[in-house]
């Protein structure tokens, strides 16, 4: 058989979108599955997004457009931008590709094979898929149950060198649920801007909060220099499968990010972005009231996962995960992943899918109905009392 192209020996993927393939073999086949896995909501896109994409393909809206995105759409963003972060960015600062591909797109920009990026560890498993196939070398800063899991602008510094060109942070924090304080934003962006390197900004869950307030880097020069925000729809519209998402940073970064998506895509489809215009325009109560539920949702499974023998679960500031600690249980966070789903049909991820230093944990998606979560804590539950081949468990929940 022919060879491939060696930058394919680097391609890992997402781990959770392998698992999803995993136990939708297992449905297939008859088993019953309760779905932890995925970043997705149980909650449907609002019914106003769905009618304006209903509209636009009424309205033929299907043909090509702008590879930057639709100018309306651009509009829209640079006036949200405006609305929630204080600062009104340049229309050619701001180009419409799927918020995954944003990470890919800016590592592509700005580093070359061997040189080195910057992202917590634990952090989204995209940071290390990315930059693994690109060669880039992987600086992670391990961050901490004790900290709150928060990234300590002291260690980042530390960590820059001369081969360093991006430092990737992400508030609310994929899988931890950190929020960083306006202060330490402040702090980490005076460490990029000494040392003169970009900072990638993931704010895709910037608008799913819980009783703290969302700072961004980008204030402090308008995504002009360094900064470049990542931010879409998915998270806090409950849009995931529109995969449609945005950048805003400096021009000659987000030129060549458009030039390519055009390349490989040559643009966002025009009826999906003119959702996007409605999502934007949405009642800030509507977004509220769903955050609410997200908070009900979230302090009944980690009430839950806390009565749990051997599992220990902090509670998230932000996103919608929780990343509870399960090394009282005796096994590894691959073990631990494999037994529930074996014994209690409960789908989640390792901890170590989101780097080494996640080992000792899980992540578990909490945006599903009360009563799935219910059903698949006391599935866990049992099977973890009937658990008798290890070492005893210790429940140190409380």
């Amino acid at each position: 058989m022919r060879r491939l192209a060696k930058i394919t020996e680097g391609i890992i993927g997402q781990p959770m979108f392998n698992i999803f393939k995993k136990v939708n073999e297992m449905e297939r086949s008859g088993r019953k599955i309760y779905h932890f896995e995925l970043g997705d909501s149980d909650y449907e896109s609002h019914p106003h997004i769905r009618q304006a994409t209903k509209e636009a393909l009424d309205q033929d809206d299907t043909h090509y457009v702008e590879h930057v995105g639709i100018l309306d759409l651009r509009k829209a963003i640079a006036e949200h931008t405006e609305e929630y972060l204080g600062f009104r960015p340049d229309l050619n600062q701001v180009v419409v590709i799927p918020a995954n591909a944003v990470i890919d797109f800016v590592i592509r920009c700005v580093a070359d094979s061997g040189h080195e990026v910057i992202f917590s560890d634990p952090g989204f498993s995209t940071y290390i898929a990315v930059a693994n196939y690109i060669g880039v070398k992987q600086v992670g800063i391990p961050t901490k149950e004790d900290d709150a899991f928060h990234l300590d602008p002291e260690e980042i510094a530390k960590r820059i060198t001369d081969n360093t060109r991006l430092l990737i942070i992400n508030s609310p924090h994929n899988p931890t649920g950190a929020v960083l304080s306006k202060e330490e934003i402040e702090a980490i962006y005076k460490v990029a801007e000494e040392k003169d390197i970009y900072i990638l900004s993931d704010e895709i869950y910037s608008r799913v909060i819980y009783g703290k307030a969302h700072h961004s880097p980008g204030i402090h020069d308008k995504c002009k220099e360094r900064t470049i925000i990542l931010n879409g729809f998915s998270k806090g519209y409950s849009m995931p499968g529109w995969r449609l998402g945005y950048a805003i940073g400096p021009e000659k970064v987000i030129e060549k990010m458009g030039m390519l998506f055009q390349t490989i895509y040559t643009c966002a489809p025009p009826f999906i972005q003119r959702a996007g215009i409605a999502a934007l325009k949405v009642n800030q109560q509507t977004i509220e009231d769903r955050i609410n539920k997200f908070k009900t949702l979230r302090d009944l499974l980690v009430k839950r996962l806390n009565e749990i023998p051997g599992i220990s679960c902090p509670v998230p500031d932000g996103a919608y995960y929780v990343f509870p600690n399960i090394r009282n249980t005796g096994m590894s966070s691959a073990e631990f992943a494999d037994f529930v789903l074996e014994r209690a049909g409960v789908t989640l991820v390792p901890g170590t899918c989101f780097g080494e230093h996640g080992e000792g944990y899980v992540r578990i998606c909490f945006t599903k109905e009360p009563e799935i979560i219910e059903a698949a804590c006391k599935k866990m539950k049992d099977a973890l009392l009937g658990f008798t081949s290890r070492t005893s468990l210790r429940h140190t929940a409380g």
